[in-house]
């Protein structure tokens, strides 16, 4: 099974880059599940219902959200309408939705995907991750319930999402980390068959201070002081991620690559 992951969308720019991109690669790649981190798709604060739909057509199975997930306020009733919207495992546990489903691809192979949040540097306390997840993993074994797993650990530290990385070894398919918007350079297979990477990187202009436009990041960081809100940048979009191929039969990874797909990032594919 060919899986890709794609990194934060970032506002307009991420969308586009999204819908103008995402149907061909899907036919070029082979792709068989394609994932979407969705959760600054909206003015990079949430994801609309509108957005949510727009990027669902383009090609996306599945979306998960994050700390964001409900800055858009109509996310709250359509997260419960729309089963390929999933928010974060450990979110509030009155919060809507859900965080995990089991899918079926095209030829019939079940996909899990979960997303939980961290702890470390998160500015809310969240419930634990690891037990969070570990409850759901022991519920769905890999390449029994689940030809493919997949968990979107979205958090700040490099060092929680390793952590989760090596607590799921030959339980998932791919742990990839979100939230940071910067692709980082250690996508790898660990020894017990779980493809990783600490985070997949934004949908979104790199001419940018994580996405946003760089006059207020930069006047803050250098006055202390701001003077307006942060607004997403609006140049052209890389679209980044991986692309994990997983054995039907154990679910384990038998490669993971990065991709990074037009904009400014140095080009990486299949």
């Amino acid at each position: 099974m060919r899986t890709l992951f794609l990194g934060d969308v970032m506002g307009r720019a991420g969308r586009a880059a999204i819908t103008d991109h995402l149907p061909r690669l899907r036919t070029d790649w082979k792709l068989d599940f394609v994932v979407v981190n969705g959760e600054n798709a909206s003015n990079g604060a949430g994801l609309s219902a509108d957005h949510a739909r727009t990027l669902l057509a383009a090609g996306a199975d599945c979306l998960t959200l994050g700390d964001h997930a409900f800055d858009q306020k109509d996310m709250m009733g359509f997260i419960d309408s729309e089963p390929r919207i999933l928010r974060p495992l450990n979110f509030a546990k009155q919060a809507p939705g859900r965080g995990h489903r089991l899918f079926t691809d095209a030829r019939g192979r079940k996909v899990l995907v979960c997303q939980v949040l961290g702890q470390v540097f998160m500015k809310r306390a969240f419930d634990d991750p690891f037990s969070a997840v570990d409850a759901v993993l022991r519920a769905h074994p890999l390449g029994g319930q689940a030809q493919m797993i997949l968990v979107d650990m979205h958090c700040e530290a490099t060092s929680e999402k390793m952590g989760m990385g090596h607590f799921c070894d030959g339980r998932a398919s791919l742990v990839v980390g979100t939230h940071t918007h910067v692709p980082t350079a250690d996508a790898q297979i660990l020894p017990g068959g779980t493809a990783f990477q600490s985070d997949a990187g934004m949908c979104g202009d790199y001419n940018s201070v994580i996405g946003m436009d760089k006059a207020e990041p930069m006047r803050r960081f250098v006055t202390g002081m701001g003077k307006g809100r942060f607004q997403p940048a609006l140049g052209e979009a890389t679209l980044s991620g991986v692309l994990v191929e997983t054995d039907d039969r154990t679910g384990k990874a038998q490669s993971i690559r990065m991709i990074r797909h037009g904009g400014r990032l140095e080009p990486a594919a299949p």
